[in-house]
């Protein structure tokens, strides 16, 4: 259990509460949980079975959701293109296969 904690407060930075305003802090505090609990659940989810099922959030934060692409925004859908040297590709196509089922 510490070991998540201490994984959220430095993967998601949860202990940065320096906003003048106790609303400001709670709000930043709101944030970083809700960033865990998406994480947990991409996780569990979509990255079973990976090399990142057992990833801390700052390596999947760094490795898979921090990618450079070129997004393309339509009415109907949204095109994401990556790199074809992106070393994580097959994962984040798993990942997303996966999170897509779950919601169907």
């Amino acid at each position: 259990m510490e070991n998540r904690i201490k994984e959220c407060q430095l993967d998601l930075f949860a202990d940065r509460t320096s906003a003048a305003t106790m609303r400001a802090n709670q709000l930043r505090l709101w944030f970083a949980s809700t960033a865990y609990v998406l994480l947990c659940a991409l996780r569990r989810i979509g990255l079973a079975h990976t090399q990142f099922a057992e990833a801390t959030c700052g390596t999947i934060r760094l490795k898979l959701l921090k990618i450079g692409a070129l997004v393309r925004i339509s009415v109907r859908r949204i095109k994401l293109a990556m790199a074809s040297a992106c070393p994580w590709q097959d994962e984040f196509a798993l990942a997303h296969l996966r999170l897509r089922n779950a919601a169907a």
